[in-house]
């Protein structure tokens, strides 16, 4: 991938993010930090108190209501954080060309809240995660594709 010279790179996944700026040019990827922020999003087994609630079904018993999956949703939440985070970057020209690298679930989620400015802006959408590794990894990555 030709990633230009102050591209931002976004790489995401449903509870942390960086942000990252390419201080090299289309041969020379030299990505840096620039923003990072992390939440902690524990299970939901934890952050649920109660079994799920029950209604009468017809006559024919008791039906259980699915059970709310309080760490998606809050994975959901921190996605359209971000994307909203985004959106305020590329109306204020903090940068000309996005590339979102981020796992399928968290991509998917992004890509309901992009914007009209963040959407003029993005190149390259890559779903992979890429959170936990080292800033060489993503840069060899983005100069395979």
């Amino acid at each position: 991938m030709q990633l230009t010279h102050d591209a931002w790179v976004v790489v995401a996944d449903g509870a942390k993010y960086l942000v990252l700026r390419n201080h090299g040019d289309e041969k020379f990827i030299d990505l840096r930090v620039v923003r990072k922020q992390e939440i902690d999003n524990p299970p939901t087994h934890e952050q649920a108190t109660d079994r799920p609630g029950r209604m009468h079904d017809d006559g024919y018993g008791n039906s259980a209501f699915q059970e709310t999956d309080w760490h998606v949703l809050e994975e959901q939440r921190f996605a359209r954080d971000l994307a909203e985070n985004l959106q305020k970057w590329a109306a204020n020209g903090r940068f000309q060309k996005l590339v979102m690298m981020a796992d399928p679930r968290t991509l998917g989620s992004l890509r309901a809240a992009y914007s009209g400015h963040v959407k003029d802006k993005l190149v390259a959408e890559i779903d992979k995660d890429f959170t936990n590794a080292p800033i060489e990894q993503i840069e060899k990555a983005l100069g395979a594709f």
